[in-house]
């Protein structure tokens, strides 16, 4: 089911519902958002995501909730990039850093969009030559399946020429349906975590997480792993001998009962426990997203990664496009 949500730049915003037994998600094509995920808990249908009520709060108070991050997600440090001896400037959006794609990422553009009844949705947009700096022209597509519990994503783009592409999923995760994330435990299987200035730009170098707060090799409740309440916010490398047909990342809520499961085909995952949101709107249900109202799972390529040659190269081509598997399932064990 298709309907109008609102307006962005004189066009209409439009939201697709995928729906079965087990879960409820909302999308738009604004961003490929994931606006809501319902799943039923006790009876009381319950919002797995951070989500509002109003399209109009998304261009205002939104920090990426449920977007497509990219064409480059996460920091590029002083949005300069360098491909075959050529600089680029992108645009920025974090005081000197590029962030998720600059200014007007496609975490902000308005997609196409086209449901296959309530089962899946496929969305695309054609990202010209020059858009927020980068160099070529890139036709991107992300189709969503829901499957029982299993949100299924595949995204892909093809450029024209060569150019970086890192897409992340962002989702903001709250497993009891409101409240702080802080009780939630958390496992995933990354023994190096991603070394970063004060401005959280990558050093260049990978660092074992033991003693630290992105330690989750052994399931640990969030607010145990950081008992100062600094917050988490990190890339983790997730280990190269992971058997794939496992989760790379399982959070729990003890409160509801409710699990995540996730599956990525992307080296790292970036994890980030909002600790300092405060949203001055209401979200879902009237809700009120303060500090540590979520929790981010973002599977991608490491951050700034283009200017640190010996990590996997995110630069796409004609003849090598850009693709990524995603899957998350929510539910009760």
């Amino acid at each position: 089911m298709t309907t109008v949500f609102g307006t962005h730049d004189g066009q209409q915003v439009t939201e697709t519902v995928l729906e079965n037994a087990d879960a409820r998600i909302s999308v738009l094509n604004y961003g490929c958002v994931i606006r809501d995920w319902r799943v039923d808990v006790d009876g009381k249908s319950l919002p797995m995501v951070l989500g509002f009520e109003r399209f109009e709060d998304y261009p205002a108070h939104s920090k990426s909730f449920g977007i497509i991050a990219g064409r480059v997600a996460n920091r590029t440090a002083k949005g300069l990039i360098n491909i075959g001896g050529q600089s680029y400037q992108l645009s920025q959006n974090e005081r000197q850093t590029h962030l998720h794609g600059g200014i007007g990422g496609l975490g902000k553009r308005l997609w196409s969009m086209e449901a296959d009844g309530n089962r899946a949705v496929e969305l695309t947009y054609h990202s010209p030559d020059g858009e927020e700096g980068y160099p070529g022209a890139v036709d991107f597509k992300v189709t969503m399946t829901l499957d029982g519990p299993r949100l299924r994503f595949e995204m892909s783009g093809v450029p024209d020429r060569e150019t970086p592409i890192n897409l992340a999923q962002h989702n903001y995760y709250n497993l009891n349906g409101g409240g702080s994330v802080r009780d939630h435990v958390l496992h995933i299987p990354a023994s190096l975590v991603t070394e970063v200035d004060g401005d959280l730009i990558p050093t260049g170098r990978h660092v074992p997480v033991d003693g630290t707060p992105y330690d989750f090799r052994v399931s640990v409740p969030v607010g145990s792993i950081d008992p100062d309440r600094l917050g988490i916010d990190g890339n983790l490398v997730l280990d190269a001998d992971h058997d794939p047909r496992r989760p790379a990342a399982e959070m729990f809520a003890p409160e509801s009962g409710v699990r995540l499961k996730l599956w990525t085909d992307q080296p790292g995952i970036q994890v980030f426990d909002a600790p300092r949101m405060a949203i001055p709107v209401p979200g879902l249900d009237g809700q009120n997203y303060g500090e540590f109202g979520g929790f981010c799972l973002e599977p991608q390529h490491f951050p700034d990664s283009l200017n640190h040659p010996d990590w996997p190269s995110t630069l796409r081509s004609p003849e090598a496009p850009y693709h990524q598997k995603l899957t998350v399932e929510i539910g009760r064990d």
